[in-house]
């Protein structure tokens, strides 16, 4: 460890914690109270440049009152050259102020301090994150690294390394098997990709945190018991177990008490993997005590940074004691072969051959570049209100959709949108507010888009002229009898839909197309199930159809997902009571639905909801059980309307029909 000093002190320290996946900062009083915590971006040592740190230390500075000292524990961090980089730019942030500098692990183990009572021969460190490490002390001092020699040499065990495995190890068993497995489908859905031959291009620019974020599809895929996943994780837990005792050993002799923690985003959100490994490492050394580390690496930071003022002392009334108090805890299918459509390579037409009505001219804006803006302004914003008229028309459309959608899901199948251009975009926006919003699986509602994931930013139209891969982007995604295949078309003719919807309604999956053409037909033989064709009237800007059709395609998705989810339960009243709280925004109208629908204060709302993990409707249930505490219902005025707390409604029933 390397620092800088400063004979200014003041009772404030500041612990940085960077990592392959997140940093975390946290700001502790001399009392070792913690003021404040932030989360930002990663910063591995050796994937930041200068001026990406300089960014990255600027922003916490802003964040944060000013510290007496700093600590910093950075992933990738391995000699004196890198402590003197971050020393550097930190000093451009903080100057003058005292700042110790270490890998992550050191402050890792550094937060283990308090974590055992035992008197063990040393304390090990396993790490797996984004990449992996071991590191520990003897209890005489001395040291030991094991690994983190980076993704492209080492990392074993790593989320790197399981989802760069589970990528070769799904086309491996396509080239063995001659079909493509379950885990592939999870795979390309999880990457917005929409065959197995695009994996080729993704894999030349595919970055460490895109590999290393298919780990949630291979523990996904693990728990539904997928036999690939089962055995990549295995070797895995394997490799952690042999690296964490390879470091012990040359800390400790054969036989001797040692204390293992387990941390890094793998482990600790993974508690069945965590189990498994801590089982392999425990039969290869028989006195290990293994535990989850509980407390924040950027704890350590702090207490290396109040270390460092402690060796080198100030002014006496200022001088924090040797040791903080005891720490902060952290915050925390099987495929089947299937009958392929005949694609053809032609566009379903009209039986009489005409222009779209997508593509009519406006009479309204014929003079559109003659307009004043204010004029232009009044005009868009009065066509837009046409489209309302042209939904209401459908809604008996809309409402068979959502009874096809929720009939769905209720027997286990998925809800497909397939589009090209704004509406496949639009699709794929809707299917990923969906875990989010309702607590879905992400594979429930999928969204895919001619020309993949690249498509998601920049314009690909040729894509959309091939049907082909539209029929391959379902069979990749394993489409069966159960799915629902929503197909966006504004003009009601783009190929690559009409091949997904060919090859859905091949393999007997309801069909639905979405298209703005009032007078659109197809031959009967290849008409899908439901046709919802509202009349919004010519784009303001004639052939734009990302202008009144892609508004009202978003409408029509909306009011698809949403009151499905609404008949499967996930909605008390106007409240969501199957939220996943997965940031502060979240968490907090987590705590004011839950304050609502139980009346309890804020503070019994997030009690109950961190008890429940953050599940919504199980923290509800504790509160209305009597088995968390509440405040007394207020009388409901007249013309209130009541809500599932007295018993009018109950989360995970529906009144009426469809």
């Amino acid at each position: 460890m390397r620092h800088k000093l400063n004979k200014a002190i003041s009772p404030l320290f500041l612990g940085i914690e960077c990592g392959g996946t997140r940093t975390v900062a946290l700001l502790t009083d001399a009392q070792g109270r913690v003021l404040r915590r932030e989360e930002s971006g990663p910063a591995n040592f050796r994937l930041i440049t200068d001026q990406q740190m300089k960014t990255l230390f600027a922003g916490i500075a802003r964040r944060f009152d000013q510290p007496v000292a700093i600590g910093i524990g950075m992933a990738g961090v391995r000699d004196d050259p890198d402590h003197d980089r971050i020393l550097r730019i930190a000093g451009r942030i903080w100057p003058r102020t005292p700042c110790a500098v270490s890998h992550d692990l050191e402050t890792a183990l550094a937060a283990t301090e308090g974590e055992s009572s035992r008197m063990s021969e040393a304390r090990v460190i396993v790490l797996s994150g984004t990449g992996s490490c071991c590191f520990g002390r003897s209890a005489s001092g001395a040291t030991a690294k094991v690994g983190g020699w980076g993704h492209m040499i080492g990392d074993k065990g790593s989320g790197y390394e399981i989802g760069l495995r589970a990528v070769k190890a799904v086309v491996h068993h396509a080239d063995i098997a001659g079909h493509w497995p379950a885990l592939g489908t999870r795979i390309l859905r999880a990457l917005q990709l929409n065959t197995p031959n695009d994996l080729i291009q993704w894999a030349l620019t595919a970055k460490k945190q895109e590999v290393a974020a298919l780990t949630v599809e291979l523990f996904e895929a693990w728990h539904a018991k997928d036999p690939i996943a089962k055995d990549i994780l295995a070797g895995a837990s394997h490799s952690l177990a042999r690296d964490a005792v390879a470091c012990a050993r040359r800390l400790a002799p054969a036989g001797a008490s040692v204390d293992f923690f387990f941390t890094g985003s793998v482990l600790l959100r993974q508690p069945r993997f965590l189990r498994m490994t801590a089982r392999t490492l425990q039969k290869l050394w028989p006195q290990a005590h293994t535990a989850p580390l509980t407390t924040e690496g950027a704890w350590g930071a702090a207490l290396r940074a109040r270390q460092l003022i402690a060796q080198h002392p100030g002014e006496p009334d200022s001088q924090p004691s040797d040791s903080f108090p005891n720490p902060p805890p952290a915050a925390n299918g099987t495929s089947a072969k299937h009958r392929s459509a005949s694609v053809p390579h032609t566009i379903p037409l009209p039986e009489k051959p005409s222009i779209p009505g997508t593509e009519a001219r406006n009479p309204r804006s014929m003079n559109l570049d003659r307009m004043p803006v204010p004029e232009a302004i009044d005009l868009m914003i009065r066509e837009e209100s046409l489209i309302a008229k042209g939904l209401r028309s459908k809604q008996t459309e809309i409402a068979q959709a959502v009874k096809m959608v929720v009939t769905a899901f209720r027997k286990g199948g998925r809800l497909f949108y397939v589009g090209a251009g704004t509406s496949g975009r639009l699709g794929v926006l809707d299917a990923s507010e969906c875990p989010p919003t309702f607590r879905t699986p992400p594979d429930q509602v999928q969204g895919i888009i001619a020309g993949g994931r690249e498509a998601l930013w920049r314009s690909m139209e040729g894509a959309e002229d091939d049907p082909r891969a539209g029929r391959e982007a379902l069979q990749a995604r394993g489409i069966t009898s159960l799915d629902v295949v929503v197909g966006i078309a504004a003009s009601g003719r783009t190929p690559f839909v009409w091949g997904a919807l060919d090859e859905a309604r091949a393999r007997r999956s309801k069909t639905v197309l979405i298209c703005f053409d009032p007078n659109f037909t197809c031959e009967p033989a290849r008409r899908p199930d439901l046709i919802i064709a509202p009349d919004v009237g010519p784009e303001l800007l004639t052939g734009s159809t990302r202008l009144k059709a892609g508004t009202a395609t978003k409408l029509i998705l909306n009011m698809v997902s949403t009151l499905a989810m609404v008949r499967l339960g996930k909605v008390a009243g106007n409240l969501m009571i199957d939220l996943n709280p997965s940031n502060s925004k979240l968490r907090e109208r987590a705590i004011r639905i839950i304050q609502d629908l139980a009346q309890t204060t804020p503070e019994n709302a997030r009690k109950a909801l961190e008890t429940s993990g953050w599940v919504l409707k199980k923290a509800l249930a504790a509160l209305q059980s009597g088995s968390a505490p509440r405040r007394p219902r207020k009388a409901a005025s007249r013309g209130e309307q009541t809500g599932p707390a007295d018993g009018k409604t109950t989360p995970g029933t529906t009144r009426g029909e469809y």
